[in-house]
């Protein structure tokens, strides 16, 4: 069962096909004029996208984009894990595993696989260069589905120190943002003795609302705090729809494409550093590759149950948003202005004490890997390099 096997994106033409023709099937609804995206993704804009993925995106090209990087698949606790593995060729270099979240997939961390294992060919020194692993969580993408019960966040973690050693890394470090901020967070605290340092480019800072609690901030942080309340109320739906009724919304978004488009659109629209669309953030062709993976692969209801499990086991519902995560190693957090959480950093330091690093940018959002990988990278390479032994 300790098998590692080769695996390559390779997409029969039938299911290629078999799209396209449910694209063509589509039966749209109708909409109130004048709405925009308050009431959730426009019309005449999921028509012109979806028009473009019909007619103008090249999956073929999505998979050489998707195969330039060794992959693999193994068996971890029942299931098939899917992940990227390239060693860098600096001897040193230190072995990282990159964690993604929903509704992503592994394939968004593939730009910044060269500037981690190949440090010096991308503006950094040799001492920066990493070996790095990529998985996607079971249930997600070329997982597959688990066809199991109990696939919350820890159980997920508790995978990837599996994974890690059976790959031979006895000491790593965690990254990852949305449910790879979790996960990466729980590996830290879990594996403390082999987990070097935990980076994050995601948090949510839990608080009391109340005149006390929210004394002295500032007004940035105040902004913050408005953000947060408009958030619960407003922006919260496919988190409740996915936490309470998983195999309800799987029915449609396994078999509309275009209902599949959307969902995840609206996510990136909302989530990103945008104006208009999505596309103002992340490139068109890389986003409907994600949406094609989620599609192809059928793992739309699938990754909806992870939210059913960790959001009704009560530890895992208790750390995965609010903390507290005392952990022992270092942690470092990156916070993009855009994101859909907006952690404050007095809030930040009660949950995690061992916080050691604390960046805050002037751009991006949730989908830091797609939409700021310089930064991110940049910032990963500082704290890591601020953690270990000169």
């Amino acid at each position: 069962m300790s098998e590692i096997r080769p695996f390559r994106v390779d997409i029969p033409q039938p299911d290629i096909d078999e799209l396209h023709r449910r694209i063509d099937a589509t039966r749209w609804p109708d909409e109130i004029p004048g709405t925009g995206w308050e009431r959730g993704v426009p019309l005449a804009y999921l028509k012109e996208l979806t028009r473009y993925w019909r007619t103008e995106f090249d999956w073929r090209a999505a998979e050489k984009w998707l195969n330039q990087y060794p992959q693999f698949s193994t068996e971890i606790d029942g299931v098939n894990v899917h992940f990227l593995h390239v060693r860098s060729a600096e001897p040193n270099a230190t072995p990282i595993i990159l964690t993604h979240g929903w509704p992503s997939t592994s394939a968004q961390y593939i730009d910044m696989i060269g500037p981690l294992t190949d440090p010096v060919a991308h503006g950094g020194s040799a001492a920066d260069a990493f070996h790095v692993v990529v998985p996607t969580i079971p249930g997600y993408g070329f997982s597959g589905r688990t066809g199991q019960q109990g696939w919350s966040m820890s159980r997920v973690a508790r995978a990837w120190a599996r994974l890690m050693d059976r790959l031979g890394y006895d000491r790593y470090v965690a990254q990852g943002g949305d449910w790879g901020k979790v996960i990466s967070l729980e590996l830290g605290r879990i594996d403390p003795e082999r987990v070097l340092a935990v980076h994050i480019n995601m948090l949510v800072t839990m608080f009391a609302d109340d005149p006390e609690t929210l004394a002295g901030l500032s007004e940035e942080d105040m902004k913050k705090v408005e953000h947060t309340r408009w958030f619960a109320d407003v922006c919260t739906a496919w988190s409740r729809q996915q936490a309470t009724r998983p195999q309800t919304i799987a029915y449609s978004l396994t078999d509309s494409p275009v209902g599949q488009l959307s969902w995840i659109a609206e996510k990136y629209k909302e989530w990103a550093d945008t104006v208009d669309r999505p596309e103002d953030a992340v490139d068109r062709d890389t986003l409907l590759a994600i949406v094609s993976t989620y599609w192809f692969t059928a793992t739309a209801g699938s990754a909806a149950h992870m939210y059913f499990e960790t959001m009704n086991t009560m530890a895992d519902h208790i750390r995965t948003w609010g903390g507290p995560w005392p952990l022992t190693v270092p942690v470092g957090v990156a916070v993009f202005p855009a994101d859909a959480t907006r952690p404050i950093r007095r809030f930040a330091e009660r949950v995690l004490p061992s916080m050691t690093r604390w960046t805050e940018f002037d751009r991006g959002g949730h989908f830091a890997p797609l939409e700021q990988p310089e930064l991110l990278v940049g910032d990963i390479r500082a704290f890591v390099r601020s953690v270990l032994p000169a």
